[in-house]
């Protein structure tokens, strides 16, 4: 004799449907009047629309018939799960406008209770010599008495490079001579 537990296991999930979002791109077996059709619903719409007009160009109105009731059959399927995702996207949407709104409740409240304080306590939130805003830094507080750092000098433009010789076919490379910098006379050749 078996025994109840697994009598029960079997009927666990006999009337329990797959959720909206999982069928519109789960693959089923098909099993219509002319074999297996596999595929996503989608799939198997397009192809038993297209054993549809087949068998109505071949004058087969029976078969004709059959193909539209299982493309029909999954037309709704997918029609249904299709409903469900929407609904789902948009109670997610709804969710999510209520928290920004919220949210911009909350920094409403925050900005007219910092208002609120800054207009009871002008001087409270202040640092010594600065504005309430601002962060001490180490030139501020080395004080008044020292000089403003000196600004940098602009650099002078470079000097335009001597243009190198044309080589003839047959000359062998040379290097070229140093050009002379400016107000040095030429160096004189040794004797």
């Amino acid at each position: 004799m078996r025994s109840s537990k697994s009598r029960s296991r079997g009927n666990k999930n006999r009337n329990n449907r797959p959720s909206g979002g999982n069928i519109i791109n789960r693959v089923f077996d098909s099993n219509g009047p002319d074999g297996k059709v596999r595929g996503t619903p989608q799939q198997i719409i397009e192809k038993y629309n297209q054993l549809h007009r087949d068998a109505q160009l071949s004058g087969d109105r029976v078969n004709a018939e059959n193909f539209a009731q299982h493309a029909e059959h999954y037309l709704r399927l997918l029609a249904e799960a299709q409903r469900e995702v929407d609904a789902k996207r948009e109670e997610q949407e709804q969710a999510n406008r209520e928290r920004q709104a919220e949210r911009d409740r909350e920094r409403a409240e925050r900005l007219k209770a910092q208002e609120a304080a800054a207009n009871a306590d002008p001087g409270a939130g202040e640092q010594p010599g600065g504005d309430a805003n601002l962060v001490d830094t180490p030139e501020a507080k080395q004080g008044d008495d020292q000089p403003a750092p000196k600004p940098r000098r602009a650099r002078q433009p470079r000097k335009p490079r001597a243009p190198k010789p044309d080589k003839a076919e047959g000359d062998a490379p040379q290097d070229p001579a140093p050009a002379p910098p400016d107000g040095d006379a030429a160096p004189e050749a040794a004797e």
